[in-house]
């Protein structure tokens, strides 16, 4: 058996480990450090013992305290569920209306409706509820079918075009195709584009305009939300602002449908989802 090699300068055995000519020294970890170390093997041992830890073939010890996450988690759950249960009981006998008028129910009503929201709106109108083409923008001043909060509670309730709901928004724009030839088709997007852009509306498609779509549009172009008829004097475009798109709009419209959500999350949800849309800041 070979002796340690004892370091000129300090007097220490080495390892016998060298690199670069560089010897390590073999010292002592310091006491504090073992007793450390020892503590949380201690501590370990102990709490495997008090908490769940060791697994078993179809779950784990329980522990001595007898502690589960799971629930400590249903306990929480049930009370939140009791702290917001009063909440929810009194949105279910309020209108919309009287839900805005009260900042408590109004507030609770608004996160809930945001939660909901992410759920189930957010994959046509976007996680800032902005929409894209075909989606309308929930956040502007221009609403289809009405922006007051009876009206979006209506919308959200019964859907658009949905056949499952005997009340949902119904209406429909005739494929001018049928109807109109191309060049007064091109004539109607130039007015349509000059009734958006303030330009000289008084052009050879104002009179097929105002026989053909003053009906739904009205006759200055201003929509009509008890049709669904969209205003064409501002720069919100649902299919695009394109000659091209307009035109194929007019062609071949493509009508949009949104699920009646009424029947899907109560009506509760629907209110809270209605104050949540109104509080995005386009509402009336």
């Amino acid at each position: 058996m070979s002796q340690k090699e004892i370091d000129e300068i300090s007097g220490v055995a080495t390892t016998g480990h060298e690199w670069d000519g560089i010897k390590e020294l073999d010292n002592p970890m310091p006491r504090w450090w073992l007793w450390t170390f020892y503590a949380t093997i201690f501590w370990a041992l102990v709490y495997t013992i008090a908490y769940p830890a060791w697994p078993l073939v179809t779950s784990a010890t329980t522990g001595i305290l007898n502690w589960s996450s799971r629930a400590d988690l249903q306990a929480e759950l049930v009370s939140a569920e009791a702290a917001k249960s009063d909440y929810i009981a009194a949105i279910e006998k309020a209108s919309v209306e009287e839900i805005l008028a009260d900042d408590t129910l109004r507030q609770f009503a608004i996160s809930a409706g945001a939660a909901a929201f992410k759920v189930n709106c957010v994959q046509c109108h976007g996680s800032g509820a902005a929409g894209s083409p075909g989606y309308p923008n929930l956040n502007d001043d221009e609403w289809l079918w009405g922006g007051s909060p009876e009206d979006i509670r209506a919308t959200i309730a019964h859907g658009i075009r949905f056949a499952g709901d005997d009340e949902t928004r119904v209406s429909e724009m005739p494929a001018f195709a049928d109807i109109l030839s191309r060049d007064e088709i091109d004539a109607v997007v130039k007015h349509v584009l000059a009734l958006s852009s303030g330009g000289d509306v008084a052009d050879a498609g104002a009179e097929i305009f105002a026989q053909n779509c003053a009906a739904c549009h009205g006759d200055a172009g201003k929509g009509n939300p008890e049709l669904g008829a969209p205003d064409l004097t501002d720069a919100i475009w649902l299919y695009g602002s394109e000659p091209a798109e307009i035109a194929a709009q007019i062609r071949r419209p493509r009508h949009g449908v949104m699920p009646a959500w009424e029947a899907r999350l109560g009506e509760t949800a629907v209110k809270e989802l209605t104050v949540y849309v109104h509080s995005l800041g386009g509402g009336e």
